[in-house]
């Protein structure tokens, strides 16, 4: 067997028009991650893999080599001395420096976690509380081997302006070495490095927005579309070309942004000379018509194009399983499915590809003991060797005849087109190029080049993964504002006035969709107290209970967020917040009119009958439930839940109310309260 391991490394491109980085994640991950992933391979000589590194996170690592407080805004504030803030500046840094995840990078750090609580802070504290979320960012191979990183974890407490400088200055330095390390480890053949076209594009939308409806007829597409085909031709040559300037030679291959495939799109690659890339088994099983697990395990040569396709479950189980488990036990678990894989197929090429950063925040230890008992074990395994993708495209290569239309997500491009607020930003992109051609003839080459830079980064996948009701992040307005703005700016450039949609938020009259996000589409969640999958509830309408009152008073709940959804058999629920400690001494008391039905349910009570419903529930990081609707005799209920502990009830879910859940729901519209 051979495993191919493909890390994916990519972050948004957060600069304004000026070039200042409005949100620090590039830092805050090169400082974790971009050189954790590789050093943590390198420890184990046998074991190699390949990392995917996209374009903007190449320009904007960069931009951190000298003086990085220059072009990143939270670093800019974040090094001033606290007595020089503005209201609204200490503000926002307070908001970001309580954005770490709580159990695996708040909590071990003790004051970090005294600060994390409090809503107004001293000088001296917010100077803790900055210095702290720094440290909490730093990965294990700066905790163990940078002398001052030790030394203020050490201190703990009590930081000094010098202590913010001396930590800038150090970790400027480190993220320096992070490239060299990648073309090090390059040069001894035991990592293969590519990249994406340039600013992360779906490309199949940008050639051809009928593509979206090719993954999925039900798809709605924008009407006023056009084909940005020359616009896809330019990401994949800039994207080579600046991997030839960072890294000293030409990639051979490219992970398409979303692993986002079609024939028009693998065409244009091939025609820029890209000879391998890589996407979801999904893609394949509807290339062959052929859901057979075992097809995925080979290379595939599509029109002389290589190709690799991921598995599924084994990427999901290390991105979004195995960080509620012990390594070891985690480890075990990934050897013994690599094992059945190998006892039916001795030649398998599995190949699991993934984000290379941001699961690691929600692993203990930063991914660290994972990976060490993973990279040791596999090292033990005979049967198993894990490859480069350089080294993978040389050996023989199926033919497959057909590739249809998708991306990783649902084999499908519905997360980046398809729903209204998706449709209003291409419908912008759109207007703003046609407003361009019209008017390019009588702009100077200069302002043509400024306005196609700023073209390739509105046509960046993240934007359109942002909108809509699908996803959601505490900064949308930040990214919202970020986009338009790429978009006036081409206007500004050619002196005409942008239209009066430029400037109206995207996210703007969403009513209750401030808290309350409605299911999209019939699911079946895994009813085991856990998130299993970030596909597991893809799909399911959320309440958010912190939106619906002030910081204060939400945090006096436990439930801060409800998932919701439902197949033709079952409605289902998960309750998010801090119930890992009740699961087992709480109760559910569900509240059902106008059947006027009632239960109370154990946390943990598994599948049960109470007065007439049929009900499964199961605690260990979340509260998840199910009830089936055989069970409900109506065609729409209304529903709500109290959360007992000791005979009280400490919270009534949702706040507003009831849900209204219709049992014959078709979605050809949304749910509504």
């Amino acid at each position: 067997m051979r495993l191919n391991f493909i890390w994916h490394m990519h972050q948004p491109d957060y600069r304004n028009s000026n070039g200042i980085m409005q949100m620090p994640w590039v830092f805050l991950h090169a400082i974790k991650d971009y050189y954790d992933m590789p050093w943590m391979l390198s420890r184990h000589p046998n074991i190699k893999a390949t990392f995917n590194i996209t374009s903007p996170l190449i320009e904007q690592l960069k931009l951190y080599a000298h003086e990085p407080q220059k072009s990143d805004k939270f670093l800019a504030l974040w090094l001033k001395d606290v007595t020089e803030l503005e209201e609204n500046e200490r503000k926002w840094l307070i908001k970001l420096c309580k954005t770490a995840q709580f159990d695996t990078m708040v909590k071990p750090l003790t004051r970090y976690r005294e600060l994390f609580t409090q809503s107004h802070f001293t000088n001296t504290e917010l100077r803790e509380l900055e210095v702290l979320f720094i440290l909490s960012w730093c990965g294990v191979y700066l905790k163990q081997n940078n002398e001052t990183i030790q030394n203020l974890l050490k201190k703990a407490s009590g930081y000094t302006q010098e202590d913010k400088e001396a930590l800038l200055q150090t970790l400027t330095a480190f993220s320096t070495t992070i490239f060299d390390f990648y073309k090090e480890l390059q040069q001894q053949q035991r990592i293969t490095l590519c990249t994406t076209p340039f600013y992360h594009p779906i490309l199949p939308l940008l050639i051809d927005m009928e593509s979206a409806i090719e993954a999925n007829s039900n798809t709605q597409i924008p009407k006023n579309r056009l084909s940005l085909k020359e616009d896809a031709r330019i990401h994949v040559q800039k994207a080579k070309a600046l991997f030839k300037e960072t890294f000293g030679f030409e990639t051979q291959g490219m992970w398409p942004a979303e692993g986002a495939v079609d024939a028009q799109s693998v065409a244009l690659l091939e025609q820029e000379a890209i000879s391998w890339i890589a996407t979801d088994e999904t893609i394949l099983y509807k290339s062959l018509n052929d859901a057979k697990k075992e097809n995925i395990y080979s290379v595939y040569n599509y029109k002389e194009m290589k190709i690799v396709f991921r598995d599924h479950y084994l990427s999901d189980l290390i991105g979004f399983k195995y960080r509620y488990e012990e390594p070891q036990k985690a480890v075990n678990h990934f050897i013994n499915e690599l094992q059945k894989i190998e006892n039916s197929n001795a030649n398998a090429l599995v190949s699991v590809i993934l984000d290379g950063e941001n699961a690691w925040e929600f692993y203990k230890n930063n991914g660290f003991d994972f990976f060490e008992a993973l990279y040791k074990n596999l090292q033990t395994q005979s049967w198993c060797t894990t490859s480069t993708m350089d080294e993978i495209t040389s050996i023989h290569a199926k033919s497959l005849e057909n590739l249809e239309a998708g991306s990783w997500i649902n084999g499908s491009f519905d997360t980046w087109v398809g729903e209204k607020q998706k449709t209003k930003a291409w419908e912008l992109l759109f207007t703003a190029k046609k407003a361009y051609k019209e008017n390019m003839a009588h702009l100077s080459e200069y302002k043509k080049a400024q306005i196609t830079e700023f073209f390739l980064k509105a046509e960046s996948s993240d934007w359109y993964w942002w909108f809509g009701s699908d996803h959601y992040s505490d900064y949308m307005q930040e990214f919202d504002t970020l986009f338009r703005n790429q978009l006036i700016n081409i206007y500004n450039l050619m002196d005409i006035l942008p239209p009066n949609d430029f400037f109206l938020p995207i996210f703007q009259n969403r009513s209750s969709s401030d808290f309350l996000v409605p299911p999209q589409s019939f699911i079946t969640p895994t009813i085991d107290g856990k998130k299993d999958s970030f596909f597991e509830w893809l799909g399911c309408g959320i309440i958010d209970e912190t939106k619906l009152f002030s910081t204060m008073q939400a945090s006096l709940g436990i439930v801060k967020k409800i998932y919701y959804a439902e197949d033709r058999q079952k409605f289902y629920f998960s309750f998010e917040g801090m119930l890992q400690k009740y699961c087992t001494n709480a109760q559910i008391k569900i509240i059902i009119e106008p059947l006027n039905l009632n239960a109370v349910v154990a946390f943990n009570a598994g599948k049960i009958t109470l007065n007439g419903l049929v009900i499964e529930s199961a605690c260990k990081q979340n509260l998840e439930m199910s009830i089936e609707k055989s069970s409900l005799k109506a065609t729409k209920i209304f529903i709500r839940f109290e959360i007992i502990v000791d005979e009280k009830i400490l919270q009534t879910v949702p706040s507003f109310g009831e849900l209204s859940l219709n049992l014959h729901e078709n979605y050809a519209k949304n749910w509504y309260i």
